[in-house]
C-alpha cells in the first residue's frame, strides 16, 4: 500500500482527471462526435501526460530534497531509476497509442512528446517554461481533433484558449514552493477573467438566436421550425436555451473554481496559499473544457468531460495535486 501510494504521488493521480476532457473538447471542436479513435487519443495522452509527471520528479529530484524531501524519490520511496524507466516507458506507450489513431494523431502526438520532455529537462527553468507548458496542452488538445477526424484547424481558436489557461497556472507554480509575489496571481486572475467572457459566448461566425428552418439546435435539443427568414430567439427554442444555460453554467464554475484560489494567492502570497491557487488553476482545466466542449455545441460530451471534476476532487483529499 505505502509504495502504490507513493506512485500515485509521484504521478499526481488526481491531475490524471484533466486529461480526458483535451481530446473530447478537441474531437468536439471539429463538430463530430467521439469514435473509437477518440479514446485512443485519450489514452495516449494519458500515457504522455504521465510520462511527464514522472520525469519531472526525475529531473527535479535535487531540488525536491531541499524544498520538498517528503516527495517520492527524495524520500527514498521510488527509486530515480524507476521514474526514469517509467517516463520512458510511459512515453513510448503514448506514441504507439496515437499510431494506432491514425497519421494525424502521431504527427500531433510526437511534438507534444517532445515538449514534455524539453519543458521537463531543459526550459522549465527559463521564460520559455510557461511556454512549452501552454503548448503542450494545446497539442493534446488538438491531438484529440486528429484523431478524430484527421482535421486540427476547427480545434486551433479553442487550443489557444486551453493554452492560455495552461500559461497562467504554470507561471503561478514557478513561485508555489517560495511565494512572494502578487504579480502572477494577479495576472492569472486577469487571465481567468477574460477567457471566463470567452467561453460563455456564443464562438464567431454562430449567433445564439439563429434563422429558423436553417438547421437545428447544438447539443442538448433541437431548434423549432418556422417560417423562412423569421429569426426565433432563445425562449422560443428550449434546446437552444439549454445550450447556452449549459455553457455559462460551465464558464461560471471555470472561474470560481481558479479565481477564488488566484484571489487569496494575490492578496498573501505565501507558499500554501500560491500552492492551493496552482492545485486550483489545475482543477479548474476540467470546467474550461467542459465550457470548450458546450461552445461547440458538443453538450453531452461537456457534461462527461464535468463529471470528471468532482471524481478528481475526490481524489486530491488524499493525494496532493501539486
Amino acid at each position: 500500500m505505502s509504495r502504490s501510494r507513493a506512485w500515485a504521488e509521484l504521478l499526481r493521480l488526481p491531475a490524471l482527471f484533466t486529461v480526458p476532457g483535451d481530446a473530447l473538447s478537441g474531437a468536439a471542436s471539429t463538430g463530430a462526435p467521439p469514435n473509437s479513435r477518440t479514446l485512443l487519443a485519450i489514452g495516449s495522452s494519458l500515457c504522455l501526460y504521465e510520462a511527464g509527471m514522472a520525469l519531472n520528479d526525475w529531473a527535479d529530484r535535487e531540488e525536491d530534497a531541499a524544498e520538498r524531501p517528503h516527495r517520492p524519490l527524495p524520500s527514498g520511496r521510488i527509486q530515480p531509476s524507476s521514474a526514469l524507466t517509467a517516463a520512458c516507458a510511459l512515453t513510448v506507450a503514448g506514441l504507439a497509442l496515437a499510431a494506432r489513431a491514425g497519421r494525424s494523431a502521431l504527427a500531433v502526438a510526437a511534438p507534444l512528446a517532445a515538449t514534455v520532455w524539453a519543458y521537463d529537462l531543459a526550459l522549465k527553468h527559463t521564460p520559455a517554461g510557461p511556454v512549452a507548458m501552454a503548448a503542450a496542452r494545446g497539442l493534446d488538445h488538438l491531438l484529440g481533433a486528429a484523431a478524430t477526424t484527421g482535421r486540427t484547424r476547427e480545434a486551433l481558436p479553442s487550443a489557444v484558449l486551453l493554452g492560455t489557461h495552461t500559461f497562467a497556472v504554470t507561471t503561478v507554480s514557478r513561485r508555489e514552493t517560495q511565494g512572494g509575489s502578487s504579480l502572477p496571481p494577479l495576472a492569472a486572475l486577469a487571465a481567468t477573467a477574460l477567457l471566463t467572457r470567452l467561453v460563455a459566448r456564443a464562438p464567431r461566425g454562430t449567433r445564439d438566436a439563429t434563422p429558423t428552418g436553417t438547421g437545428t439546435g447544438t447539443g442538448l435539443g433541437a431548434g423549432v421550425r418556422g417560417g423562412a427568414g423569421r429569426r426565433t430567439s432563445a425562449r422560443e427554442r428550449p434546446g437552444l436555451t439549454l445550450d447556452i444555460a449549459l455553457r455559462t453554467a460551465l464558464a461560471a464554475a471555470y472561474a470560481a473554481t481558479a479565481g477564488r484560489p488566484y484571489t487569496h494567492a494575490a492578496l498573501n502570497p505565501s507558499p500554501p496559499l500560491t500552492q492551493r491557487a496552482v492545485g486550483g488553476g489545475i482543477r479548474a482545466t476540467i470546467p474550461l473544457q467542459a465550457a470548450l466542449a458546450a461552445r461547440a455545441g458538443a453538450g453531452l460530451t461537456a457534461v462527461a468531460i464535468a463529471v470528471l471534476a468532482p471524481i478528481g476532487r475526490r481524489y486530491a483529499r488524499k493525494v496532493s495535486i501539486t
